[in-house]
Protein backbone atom coordinates (compact mmCIF):
# COMPACT_ATOMS: atom_id res chain seq x y z
CA UNK A 1 0.00 0.00 0.00
CA UNK A 2 2.95 2.34 0.55
CA UNK A 3 3.29 2.87 -3.19
CA UNK A 4 -0.10 4.61 -3.25
CA UNK A 5 1.04 7.07 -0.59
CA UNK A 6 4.28 7.75 -2.42
CA UNK A 7 2.25 8.77 -5.47
CA UNK A 8 0.16 11.36 -3.61
CA UNK A 9 0.46 15.05 -4.40
CA UNK A 10 2.51 16.38 -1.49
CA UNK A 11 2.01 20.15 -1.80
CA UNK A 12 -0.63 22.59 -0.65
CA UNK A 13 -4.25 22.82 -1.72
CA UNK A 14 -3.75 26.28 -3.22
CA UNK A 15 -0.73 25.16 -5.23
CA UNK A 16 -2.61 22.16 -6.61
CA UNK A 17 -5.61 24.24 -7.63
CA UNK A 18 -3.39 26.74 -9.43
CA UNK A 19 -1.80 23.86 -11.33
CA UNK A 20 -5.29 22.75 -12.36
CA UNK A 21 -6.05 26.22 -13.69
CA UNK A 22 -2.92 26.02 -15.86
CA UNK A 23 -3.89 22.57 -17.12
CA UNK A 24 -7.39 23.78 -17.92
CA UNK A 25 -6.06 26.81 -19.77
CA UNK A 26 -3.55 24.72 -21.73
CA UNK A 27 -6.06 21.89 -22.38
CA UNK A 28 -3.78 19.33 -20.73
CA UNK A 29 -5.64 16.06 -20.23
CA UNK A 30 -5.73 15.21 -16.53
CA UNK A 31 -7.35 12.44 -14.50
CA UNK A 32 -7.71 13.16 -10.78
CA UNK A 33 -8.42 10.59 -8.08
CA UNK A 34 -9.51 12.22 -4.83
CA UNK A 35 -8.35 9.50 -2.49
CA UNK A 36 -9.81 8.58 0.85
CA UNK A 37 -8.94 5.36 2.71
CA UNK A 38 -11.63 3.53 0.76
CA UNK A 39 -9.83 4.30 -2.52
CA UNK A 40 -6.61 2.68 -1.33
CA UNK A 41 -8.47 -0.29 0.13
CA UNK A 42 -10.16 -0.84 -3.24
CA UNK A 43 -6.75 -0.53 -4.90
CA UNK A 44 -5.46 -3.51 -2.94
CA UNK A 45 -8.49 -5.62 -3.81
CA UNK A 46 -9.28 -4.62 -7.39
CA UNK A 47 -6.72 -4.93 -10.23
CA UNK A 48 -8.42 -2.18 -12.27
CA UNK A 49 -8.34 0.24 -9.35
CA UNK A 50 -4.75 -0.67 -8.62
CA UNK A 51 -3.76 -0.01 -12.24
CA UNK A 52 -5.37 3.41 -12.40
CA UNK A 53 -3.93 4.49 -9.06
CA UNK A 54 -0.44 3.53 -10.15
CA UNK A 55 -0.67 4.94 -13.66
CA UNK A 56 2.00 7.63 -13.88
CA UNK A 57 -0.45 9.99 -15.57
CA UNK A 58 -3.07 9.73 -12.80
CA UNK A 59 -3.03 12.60 -10.31
CA UNK A 60 -3.82 11.33 -6.81
CA UNK A 61 -4.69 13.78 -4.02
CA UNK A 62 -5.52 13.22 -0.36
CA UNK A 63 -9.23 13.91 -0.12
CA UNK A 64 -9.55 12.59 3.43
CA UNK A 65 -7.64 13.48 6.61
CA UNK A 66 -7.22 9.73 7.15
CA UNK A 67 -4.92 9.63 4.13
CA UNK A 68 -2.84 12.57 5.39
CA UNK A 69 -2.43 11.04 8.85
CA UNK A 70 -1.69 7.57 7.48
CA UNK A 71 0.96 9.06 5.19
CA UNK A 72 2.59 10.65 8.25
CA UNK A 73 2.63 7.25 9.96
CA UNK A 74 4.65 5.99 7.01
CA UNK A 75 6.98 9.03 7.19
CA UNK A 76 5.56 10.46 3.97
CA UNK A 77 4.80 14.16 4.32
CA UNK A 78 1.60 15.39 2.70
CA UNK A 79 0.94 19.09 3.29
CA UNK A 80 -2.83 18.92 3.67
CA UNK A 81 -6.03 17.34 2.42
CA UNK A 82 -7.53 18.58 -0.84
CA UNK A 83 -11.26 17.80 -0.70
CA UNK A 84 -12.87 16.64 -3.92
CA UNK A 85 -15.75 19.07 -3.42
CA UNK A 86 -13.22 21.94 -3.41
CA UNK A 87 -11.64 20.67 -6.62
CA UNK A 88 -15.03 20.39 -8.34
CA UNK A 89 -16.10 23.87 -7.25
CA UNK A 90 -12.80 25.47 -8.20
CA UNK A 91 -12.88 23.85 -11.64
CA UNK A 92 -16.27 25.48 -12.21
CA UNK A 93 -14.87 28.84 -11.12
CA UNK A 94 -11.86 28.48 -13.41
CA UNK A 95 -14.04 27.18 -16.23
CA UNK A 96 -16.22 30.26 -15.90
CA UNK A 97 -13.18 32.57 -15.94
CA UNK A 98 -11.69 30.86 -18.98
CA UNK A 99 -14.93 30.31 -20.91
CA UNK A 100 -14.63 26.52 -20.82
CA UNK A 101 -17.21 23.72 -21.03
CA UNK A 102 -18.33 21.08 -18.54
CA UNK A 103 -20.12 17.72 -18.66
CA UNK A 104 -21.81 16.10 -15.65
CA UNK A 105 -22.42 12.38 -15.32
CA UNK A 106 -23.99 10.83 -12.24
CA UNK A 107 -26.21 11.61 -9.25
CA UNK A 108 -30.00 11.74 -9.34
CA UNK A 109 -31.82 13.71 -12.03
CA UNK A 110 -33.05 16.26 -9.50
CA UNK A 111 -29.46 16.86 -8.37
CA UNK A 112 -28.31 17.26 -11.99
CA UNK A 113 -31.14 19.73 -12.63
CA UNK A 114 -30.30 21.71 -9.50
CA UNK A 115 -26.60 21.71 -10.41
CA UNK A 116 -27.31 23.04 -13.89
CA UNK A 117 -29.41 25.82 -12.37
CA UNK A 118 -26.62 26.73 -9.94
CA UNK A 119 -24.06 26.82 -12.75
CA UNK A 120 -26.28 29.03 -14.91
CA UNK A 121 -26.63 31.50 -12.05
CA UNK A 122 -23.09 31.45 -10.64
CA UNK A 123 -20.99 30.55 -13.67
CA UNK A 124 -22.72 32.04 -16.75
CA UNK A 125 -19.59 31.75 -18.91
CA UNK A 126 -19.23 28.04 -18.19
CA UNK A 127 -20.92 26.13 -21.00
CA UNK A 128 -22.81 22.99 -19.98
CA UNK A 129 -21.88 20.56 -22.75
CA UNK A 130 -24.13 17.87 -21.32
CA UNK A 131 -25.57 16.37 -18.15
CA UNK A 132 -26.66 12.76 -17.67
CA UNK A 133 -27.91 11.26 -14.41
CA UNK A 134 -26.25 8.22 -12.88
CA UNK A 135 -29.22 5.92 -13.35
CA UNK A 136 -28.89 5.39 -17.09
CA UNK A 137 -28.37 1.66 -17.70
CA UNK A 138 -25.46 2.02 -20.12
CA UNK A 139 -22.68 4.17 -18.64
CA UNK A 140 -20.37 3.42 -21.58
CA UNK A 141 -22.96 4.88 -23.96
CA UNK A 142 -23.09 7.94 -21.71
CA UNK A 143 -19.35 8.30 -22.14
CA UNK A 144 -19.79 8.17 -25.89
CA UNK A 145 -21.91 11.30 -25.52
CA UNK A 146 -19.11 12.89 -23.52
CA UNK A 147 -16.63 12.04 -26.29
CA UNK A 148 -18.85 13.75 -28.87
CA UNK A 149 -19.15 16.86 -26.70
CA UNK A 150 -15.37 17.03 -26.05
CA UNK A 151 -15.77 19.10 -22.85
CA UNK A 152 -12.99 20.75 -20.89
CA UNK A 153 -14.20 19.49 -17.50
CA UNK A 154 -15.86 16.14 -16.77
CA UNK A 155 -17.29 15.48 -13.30
CA UNK A 156 -18.44 11.91 -12.70
CA UNK A 157 -20.55 11.25 -9.60
CA UNK A 158 -21.10 7.50 -9.47
CA UNK A 159 -19.32 6.66 -6.23
CA UNK A 160 -15.98 4.99 -5.74
CA UNK A 161 -14.65 2.86 -7.45
CA UNK A 162 -17.22 2.88 -10.28
CA UNK A 163 -16.56 6.50 -11.27
CA UNK A 164 -12.78 6.12 -11.39
CA UNK A 165 -12.90 2.86 -13.31
CA UNK A 166 -15.33 4.28 -15.88
CA UNK A 167 -13.19 7.38 -16.44
CA UNK A 168 -10.02 5.33 -16.76
CA UNK A 169 -11.64 2.95 -19.23
CA UNK A 170 -12.43 5.78 -21.64
CA UNK A 171 -9.62 8.23 -20.91
CA UNK A 172 -7.48 7.13 -23.84
CA UNK A 173 -10.16 8.34 -26.27
CA UNK A 174 -9.80 11.99 -25.22
CA UNK A 175 -7.23 14.56 -26.26
CA UNK A 176 -8.11 17.08 -23.56
CA UNK A 177 -10.20 17.51 -20.44
CA UNK A 178 -9.90 17.38 -16.67
CA UNK A 179 -11.69 14.30 -15.36
CA UNK A 180 -12.64 13.87 -11.71
CA UNK A 181 -14.67 11.30 -9.82
CA UNK A 182 -16.58 13.54 -7.41
CA UNK A 183 -18.75 11.16 -5.40
CA UNK A 184 -21.39 13.14 -3.51
CA UNK A 185 -19.91 16.56 -4.31
CA UNK A 186 -22.70 17.47 -6.71
CA UNK A 187 -25.23 16.93 -3.91
CA UNK A 188 -23.42 19.57 -1.87
CA UNK A 189 -22.61 22.02 -4.67
CA UNK A 190 -26.17 21.91 -6.01
CA UNK A 191 -27.59 22.68 -2.58
CA UNK A 192 -29.34 19.31 -2.41
CA UNK A 193 -27.37 18.42 0.72
CA UNK A 194 -25.67 20.63 3.25
CA UNK A 195 -21.92 20.40 3.66
CA UNK A 196 -20.69 19.93 7.21
CA UNK A 197 -20.60 23.10 9.33
CA UNK A 198 -17.36 25.09 9.26
CA UNK A 199 -16.24 23.72 12.63
CA UNK A 200 -16.25 20.17 11.29
CA UNK A 201 -14.47 21.21 8.07
CA UNK A 202 -11.78 23.20 9.90
CA UNK A 203 -11.13 20.34 12.32
CA UNK A 204 -11.12 17.63 9.63
CA UNK A 205 -14.24 16.04 11.07
CA UNK A 206 -16.52 16.01 8.04
CA UNK A 207 -16.55 12.21 8.21
CA UNK A 208 -18.00 12.34 11.73
CA UNK A 209 -20.69 14.80 10.63
CA UNK A 210 -21.68 12.55 7.72
CA UNK A 211 -21.96 9.51 9.98
CA UNK A 212 -24.05 11.47 12.49
CA UNK A 213 -26.39 12.56 9.69
CA UNK A 214 -26.44 9.12 8.04
CA UNK A 215 -25.75 6.36 10.63
CA UNK A 216 -25.97 3.70 7.88
CA UNK A 217 -22.52 4.89 6.82
CA UNK A 218 -20.99 3.45 10.01
CA UNK A 219 -20.50 -0.08 8.68
CA UNK A 220 -18.93 1.26 5.49
CA UNK A 221 -16.70 3.52 7.59
CA UNK A 222 -15.50 0.55 9.63
CA UNK A 223 -14.77 -1.57 6.57
CA UNK A 224 -12.86 1.15 4.77
CA UNK A 225 -11.32 3.32 7.49
CA UNK A 226 -10.75 1.17 10.59
CA UNK A 227 -9.40 -1.78 8.60
CA UNK A 228 -7.32 0.72 6.63
CA UNK A 229 -5.54 1.91 9.78
CA UNK A 230 -4.70 -1.68 10.69
CA UNK A 231 -3.20 -2.16 7.22
CA UNK A 232 -1.14 1.03 7.49
CA UNK A 233 0.17 -0.01 10.91
CA UNK A 234 1.16 -3.38 9.46
CA UNK A 235 2.87 -1.59 6.56
CA UNK A 236 4.79 0.59 9.02
CA UNK A 237 6.02 -2.46 10.91
CA UNK A 238 7.22 -3.90 7.60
Amino acid sequence: MRVYFEKLFKGSRDNYLLQLKEKLAEETKTFIVTANPEAFMFGEQDPEMNALLLDEETSVVADGIGIVKAAAMLDIEVAERIPGVDIAEQLMIYGNELGKSIFLLGSKQEVIDAMCKVMAEKYPNLKVAGAINGYVPDKDAAFEEIKKAAPDIVLVALGIPAQEKLIYKHLKDFNKGIFVGVGGSLDVLSGSKERAPEFFINHNLEWAYRIAKEPKRLKRFYNSHVKFIFKVQKEKRG
